[in-house]
């Protein structure tokens, strides 16, 4: 039989408040994992002021972020940057956020990196792709290679996730980044072993190219539809192991920034105030009603 206490404590008493500490913002707004970043981002104190380096990768909707981030006190300072959205420049017009997008955008990161740097021609990396465990090694007489950890944020890292793709790009683009096979697809956690080929058929969008094969046959209706942007431009399921092939190429020779246009600036602007329009104050609000109000009591007559 319970007997209930006779005298519970209460613990949150004045004293635990007066000294309750409120959270750092980004983590009330659930943004930040303190706990990774002190990690990633605490350097030995033997550095003698050597920034830690790290690669940022946030995947969004319709986006592929991926930059070199370093901490100071006044805040992260960026070496580099990348966006998906840079890839039609490339050759790449469509799925800007699938895995292979996120290689592209990660080799194309790390060569904008190196090339500022002025490490690009020791530094080349994988040319050739085969989906193996290739780290970049350091070259006796030169320069070490860059070197930068991976900060996916509050990601989820399971095995094939995107995050991997755009490290997996950086990687073979000639960064030293410290990893393991077995994030990428294809791992078998069981045997140990790493299907090479299947990392490379991601690498040159053949995941892509095997679903429009399959959708074609099996839903030719859903087919249009799903991939009607492709069909636009005439790229069928045979055409994507080649665009990607040489989007790689073209980023290799010249993965410099350029500036956005003017015109296509504006453009872009004019879509954002379709897509987010001006807020209303309170009284066109609820003029607004008022004025649906009317027009519905008029159809009722």
């Amino acid at each position: 039989m319970h007997i209930p206490a006779p005298f519970v404590k209460t613990q949150k008493n004045d004293a635990y408040f007066s000294r309750f500490q409120v959270k750092y913002r980004r983590r009330r707004e659930g943004k930040t994992d303190y706990y990774a970043r002190k990690r990633l981002v605490v350097q030995a104190k033997n550095k003698y002021a050597s920034p830690k380096y790290r690669l940022v990768v946030r995947i969004t909707n319709r986006d592929v972020i991926c930059q070199i981030v370093s901490s100071k006190l006044q805040g992260d300072y960026v070496l580099a940057a990348a966006y998906s959205h840079e890839l039609p420049r490339y050759g790449i017009k469509h799925g800007l956020t699938n895995w292979a997008a996120c290689y592209a955008t990660g080799l194309l990161c790390a060569r904008r990196a190196l090339t500022k740097l002025g490490l690009a021609d020791k530094y080349e990396g994988v040319t050739e792709p085969s989906g193996e465990l290739e780290l970049t090694e350091a070259i006796e007489g030169e320069p070490r290679p860059f070197k930068c950890f991976l900060d996916v944020g509050l990601a989820r890292t399971s095995t094939g996730a995107r995050v991997f793709g755009a490290m997996k790009g950086a990687s073979d683009g000639g960064i030293f980044i410290p990893h393991s096979e077995g994030r990428f697809p294809g791992y078998d956690a069981e045997s140990k072993e790493l299907d090479a080929e299947l990392v490379q058929s991601y690498i040159y969008g053949g995941h892509v190219a095997e679903f429009m094969e399959s959708l074609e046959e099996e839903d030719d209706e859903r087919f249009k539809k799903h991939f009607a942007k492709y069909l636009e431009d005439d790229i069928s399921s045979e055409d994507i192991e080649d665009m990607y092939k040489e989007a790689y190429e073209k980023i290799r020779e010249d993965p410099t920034y350029t500036k956005t246009d003017k015109a296509d600036l504006a453009q872009w602007k004019e879509a954002s105030r379709k897509t987010h329009p001006k807020k209303l104050s309170k009284e066109e609000r609820a003029k607004r009603v008022e004025e649906k109000k009317q027009a519905w009591l008029a159809s009722r007559e």
